[in-house]
C-alpha cells in the first residue's frame, strides 16, 4: 500500500550548489579614497603651518630678546667706556681731591713727617736758625691733653684725635709745644675755631720729655698759647721757657719775648702750612693725559 501521501504543499528542495555565497568584505570607492588621502593631507599641512607660525613667533620674539639686550650691552659698554676713559678733571672733583688728600695727612703721613726733626726759624739779628725735636708724644683723646675751656669746644665740634710734639729753640732757651686737632671737615675746624676763648692762657697743654731740656715744662711754664687753622687741622701752639721760669714769676713786660713768640709762631706755622698745602692735582681722571 503506498505510503500516506502529505497533503499540504510540498517545499522544493534547493541544490547543494545553489546556496547564496558568503557576504563579500564591502571595498570603499576609488573617489572616497582620494577624498581621505586629501582631507589627511590638509590636516597635516595645517598642523605644518600652525607648527611654523608657532616657530615663527617663537623666533620673532626670541630676536627681539637678543636684540634688546645687545642693545643694553652696547649702552653699558658705551657707558663704561664714558666712565672709565681718561677725562680733564672738574673743578669739583678738583677740590675733593685735595680736601681729600688734606684730611689723611695725619694718618698717611709718618710721624717725622707731621712733625720734622728740624724746623727753620728767623732769629735775633735776622739769622736763620733751626727749631730742634725734642720728641713726640703719643696720639690722645682731644679733650685729654687742651685746657678746660678749650675741650667742650673742640668735643661738641666733632674732634677725632689730636697729635702733641715739642720743640726747642737753637740755644735750648725756649720750648715749644704743638698740638694738631684733627676735626672732619674744613668746616667743623671754622666752626671750632670761632668758638674758641679768646685767651692766651689756655690752649693744649704743654708735653715735657724726661731727661731732656724739657724737663720742667709744664703747664705753670707757659708763657703764652695760640692757634692757627689749616684744612682740617686746628694747629695749638704753647711756649714757655725751658728753666722752669713760671708766667707768674715773669714780669709782664718780658712775657712777650721778642724771640720767644715769634719762634714758636714760625714751628707752628710751618706745621700748619705743611698739613694744609694743596697737593698738585692731576689734569685727569687718569693722571695728566686726557
Amino acid at each position: 500500500m503506498p505510503p500516506e501521501q502529505s497533503h499540504g504543499p510540498k517545499r522544493a528542495r534547493i541544490p547543494q550548489t545553489a546556496r547564496l555565497p558568503r557576504r563579500a568584505r564591502a571595498r570603499p570607492w576609488t573617489a572616497s579614497r582620494g577624498r581621505a588621502a586629501a582631507a589627511l593631507a590638509a590636516r597635516e599641512r595645517a598642523e605644518l603651518a600652525r607648527g611654523v607660525r608657532f616657530r615663527s613667533a617663537y623666533l620673532t620674539i626670541m630676536a627681539v630678546v637678543l636684540a634688546v639686550a645687545a642693545v643694553n650691552v652696547l649702552l653699558g659698554a658705551f657707558g663704561l667706556f664714558r666712565e672709565t676713559r681718561s677725562r680733564p678733571l672738574t673743578d669739583a672733583e678738583r677740590a675733593r681731591y685735595v680736601a681729600q688728600d688734606v684730611a689723611r695727612r695725619w694718618q698717611a703721613w709718618p710721624a717725622g713727617m707731621v712733625f720734622p726733626e728740624e724746623l727753620p726759624y728767623t732769629g735775633l739779628g735776622r739769622t736763620q736758625q733751626y727749631a730742634r725735636r725734642v720728641g713726640i708724644a703719643p696720639e690722645a683723646a682731644c679733650g685729654s691733653v687742651v685746657d678746660a675751656p678749650v675741650a667742650p669746644v673742640l668735643s661738641e665740634h666733632g674732634c677725632l684725635t689730636l697729635l702733641r710734639a715739642t720743640y726747642v729753640d737753637q740755644t735750648a732757651t725756649f720750648a715749644v709745644t704743638v698740638g694738631v686737632a684733627v676735626m672732619p671737615s674744613e668746616e667743623a675746624r671754622a666752626d671750632a675755631a670761632a668758638d674758641l676763648p679768646v685767651d692766651d692762657r689756655v690752649g693744649v697743654r704743654p708735653v715735657a720729655f724726661p731727661g731732656t731740656v724739657t724737663d720742667s715744662f709744664g703747664a705753670a711754664q707757659r708763657q703764652r698759647t695760640g692757634w692757627v687753622g689749616a684744612g682740617p687741622y686746628i694747629v695749638f701752639l704753647t711756649v714757655g721757657y725751658t728753666d722752669g721760669r713760671t708766667r707768674a714769676s715773669v714780669p709782664l713786660e718780658e712775657q712777650v719775648n721778642s724771640e720767644m713768640w715769634p719762634l714758636a709762631q714760625t714751628v707752628a706755622g710751618r706745621i700748619a702750612r705743611a698739613l694744609g698745602e694743596p697737593p698738585d692735582v692731576p689734569r685727569c681722571t687718569q693722571g695728566n693725559a686726557c
